[in-house]
């Protein structure tokens, strides 16, 4: 889907491409589950149309991307946390900061 926009976003989607702004980055923070251990970090990022969602940045994502940066997120998942709906890459998808 080319040219996706936040408002067109619903929890539990995969496979979703979309370009953000990053407007603000959280602190990472570690986290440690049956799964193994890592760090994750909370980012805003907004569309064209200003609408902004929660970025969930996972490990070296929370080091490769900053404030200010437009990202791409190919093969994205969205969730649903507290009624919020987030945004990562999940298992399969690509985060590329774009220059």
């Amino acid at each position: 889907m080319p040219d996706l926009k936040i408002k067109d976003l619903k929890a539990g989607t995969g496979d979703v491409t979309i370009e953000l702004e990053i407007v603000s980055l959280g602190e990472a923070r570690a986290f440690s589950s049956f799964k193994g251990q890592g760090t994750v970090c909370s980012a805003a990022g907004k569309d064209s149309d200003g609408k902004e969602i929660t970025v969930s940045l996972w490990n070296d994502q929370c080091k490769q991307v900053h404030e200010g940066d437009k990202i791409k997120i190919e093969k994205g998942y969205v969730s649903e946390y507290k009624g919020q709906k987030q945004l990562s890459t999940g298992k399969f998808g690509i985060l590329t900061v774009l220059k």
